[in-house]
């Protein structure tokens, strides 16, 4: 894995975490490539990073073993078929980290042949602690599995799909989960300024609240109801809080926002393959 040629189409924030993580599991930088349109990132890649830079995807291409492609969706078609030809005359396996484009349509652009992995990351993954999940189209081998899991597993945790329909609940359970987070710690920031907290202080709590508890269920074998039941002393006050989010039908809130995260990632995959 470690001498293997890595290219990334696309400079931006995700592919500079990849590399980021990458170097700092081993890979040696200059096994690195990025290509990208803009000159200044490419300048600021080479200079923090030591990688490879180039303006030319085909030339990048040429050079490395696995394609990534890190780039807007709606820039993936005419990039794809540009280097379609070069990628199905070696074989390259290519792994697409652009958001709601299907296999069928990566198929179409870049060969019925080709080995393509469609991963579906979050923003985690710019602080190294990010969750993918991957899928692999029927021409994947189990060496190039293992290839793009490990790319992935150098910004977090990696786990397949067996369906690519099931990326469509992970990118509303993991892929916007974070900002699911943000609203309840915004929530809860609020409410301790109103009730006399000054935002500095709200805001610390709230945080190293957030992170110890999702280091306890981490690391625990218990079940997040477990977990809860565990901290919910009878009669005490966070039974009381639970309460009131049980009377507010948290559960069913959250429910209908997934389902409705999920049915905008289906139509949204929709309308890109319309283009």
């Amino acid at each position: 894995m470690k001498t293997q040629k890595i290219g990334f189409i696309g400079g931006g924030n995700m592919a500079s975490s990849l590399m980021n993580g990458l170097i700092a599991s081993g890979h040696a930088p200059g096994c690195l490539w990025v290509s990208d349109i803009n000159p200044g990132v490419l300048s600021a890649l080479s200079d923090t990073l030591k990688v490879n830079t180039t303006a030319s995807n085909t030339d990048l291409v040429q050079a490395v073993d696995v394609v990534v492609l890190a780039i807007k969706p709606q820039q993936l078609r005419r990039v794809a078929e540009d280097v379609s030809a070069l990628i199905q005359q070696n074989c390259r396996l290519v792994v697409s980290i652009a958001a709601g484009v299907r296999q069928q349509s990566l198929s179409q652009w870049l060969g019925t042949g080709v080995a393509v992995v469609r991963c579906m990351p979050n923003t985690p993954a710019l602080v190294l602690t990010g969750a993918t999940a991957l899928h692999a189209n029927a021409h994947v081998t189990e060496a190039q599995m293992d290839l793009a899991e490990n790319i992935m597993r150098a910004v977090g945790i990696s786990l397949w799909v067996q369906d690519e329909t099931d990326l469509d609940t992970v990118t509303a359970v993991s892929g916007s989960g974070p900002a699911y987070y943000f609203l309840l710690m915004e929530a809860m920031e609020k409410s301790a300024q109103a009730l006399g907290l000054s935002e500095a202080t709200a805001r610390l709590l709230v945080q190293q609240t957030a992170l110890g508890a999702a280091k306890i269920a981490l690391e625990s074998p218990n079940s997040p109801q477990q977990l809860r039941q565990q901290v919910t002393s009878a009669g005490g006050t966070t039974q009381q809080a639970i309460a009131v989010f049980e009377q507010g039908n948290f559960s069913g809130l959250v429910d209908q926002a997934l389902r409705a995260a999920r049915n905008r990632s289906i139509e949204l995959s929709r309308h890109s393959e319309d283009k």
